[in-house]
């Protein structure tokens, strides 16, 4: 991409009523574009991201036998109330409804256990259909009252839903495992692993636990205590004498921190199958009730938390795994004439011919314009052309995430980038 037709542009300050740092710099660096409160739009450079996210759960989830699907937003209101969770329950605060013009009342979904639970029932009958495992990554609304977060807490958002099918409760624990792994794996290859924090929860009517994936950061709205022997951490609001038994720790070796939750796992057990009939014939032929979890990731949250807690005083700093480019090319020159540009082009074009992701500033700006909006868009490497570099002997190399710059010859350069495509 050419800096100079890129959709959006950057922008010194951020809208007067964004309190959020993710929101802020997002929408300063042009990733970003907020509709109204709680709802924004992804621009370019943010869809590239969200994208790179998605397919990184993608992987972990396929690679545990997930099997994906894309599910409607409008729901059935019958199924709801079979599990009494339509519209005012006390455990349903944030359902968006609707009206067909015949003036039936539908839902828009926050989550998809319901519908998931009565297409199953379709093709599940024997015991030999168990297990197995579908999601989706799928648009969701939720009437937030507190939306003012950025994109980490939002009225419509896309979460990876995941909803696994077992026989009995062994098969669905096993299962739940394997998918907490993944989900180890996921927040260590998107960046934050080093600060996400298994975190004992509330497993409410469910089970006695579920376990969220908390990541420190001050933006968090929950607090967690940690356990750095353990690496693991239970919830503020599930703290008590009985979890720090089950659990082997002492309240007084933990430490407090607030957390952002970026995922969460439940087992369900019956939860969802017995109401709606979600039944298989054992191995004796008896109607058992299907044993049920779920799993969620918001991929935009994610990307919202990398924002809050890889970020610095001059802008937005990606890992390598999410970021929209591989490489910033800028380029400092006078007219297009010059060396600089013409083997800035020339560098552009064997970068993305071997499918190197280049986002190239041939603007007509200063370098200091060019530079600040190097550090706030945030790609990890920027590399420079200018007559200082060249007569120096190549190119400017600086990664994002430090001070230090090296000058190495256009040969070198390009041998580090194509040698690895």
């Amino acid at each position: 991409m050419r800096q100079s037709q890129l959709f959006t542009k950057t922008q010194k300050e951020a809208p007067a009523d964004e309190v959020s740092k993710n929101a802020q710099l997002l929408i300063r660096a042009g990733y970003i574009h907020k509709e109204m409160a709680g709802v924004y739009t992804l621009l370019p450079l943010g869809h590239r991201v969200f994208t790179r996210i998605i397919d990184i759960i993608r992987e972990e989830i396929n690679r545990e036998g997930g099997q994906e699907v894309s599910m409607t937003a409008l729901q059935d209101a019958e199924i709801w109330k079979k599990t009494n969770r339509w519209i005012d329950n006390p455990d349903v605060d944030a359902w968006f409804t609707t009206e067909l013009k015949n003036e039936t009342r539908l839902g828009l979904g926050f989550t998809h256990e319901e519908p998931m639970t009565r297409m199953a029932a379709q093709y599940v009958n024997s015991y030999r259909d168990l297990p197995f495992s579908v999601y989706q990554f799928q648009t969701k609304f939720r009437n937030e009252t507190r939306a003012k977060s950025g994109i980490m807490r939002t009225r419509e958002f896309v979460m990876k839903d995941l909803y696994s099918f077992c026989k009995n409760q062994q098969e669905q624990d096993d299962y739940y495992e394997k998918i907490k792994a993944a989900y180890v794996r996921i927040f260590d290859r998107v960046g934050l692993g080093d600060r996400t924090y298994v975190t004992f929860a509330s497993g409410g009517v469910f089970s006695k636990y579920s376990h969220e994936f908390q990541t420190l950061t001050d933006a968090g709205e929950d607090e967690i205590y940690i356990s750095d022997e353990k690496k693991i951490a239970i919830n503020k609001e599930v703290l008590n004498e009985e979890v720090l038994k089950d659990l082997g720790l002492k309240q007084e070796n933990l430490r407090v921190a607030k957390a952002v939750e970026v995922g969460n796992i439940f087992n369900l057990g019956t939860r969802f199958s017995e109401p709606l009939g979600l039944t298989y014939k054992n191995e004796q032929g008896a109607e058992t009730p299907v044993v049920m979890g779920s799993y969620g990731i918001g991929p935009a949250r994610v990307m919202g938390t990398i924002v809050e807690t890889l970020s610095d005083e001059k802008g937005i700093i990606w890992p390598e795994s999410v970021a929209p480019f591989s490489i910033h090319l800028v380029t400092l020159y006078k007219d297009q004439h010059d060396e600089s540009f013409v083997i800035s082009e020339k560098l552009y074009k064997d970068l993305t011919a071997v499918g190197v992701e280049v986002l190239w500033d041939d603007r007509e700006a200063s370098p200091g314009e060019k530079f600040a909006d190097s550090d706030l868009i945030g790609v990890p490497m920027r590399i420079t052309v200018s007559p200082k570099s060249l007569e120096a002997g190549g190119v400017e190399m600086k990664e994002r995430k430090s001070e230090q710059k090296e000058i190495v010859s256009i040969d070198q350069f390009l041998h580090m980038y194509t040698k690895e495509c």
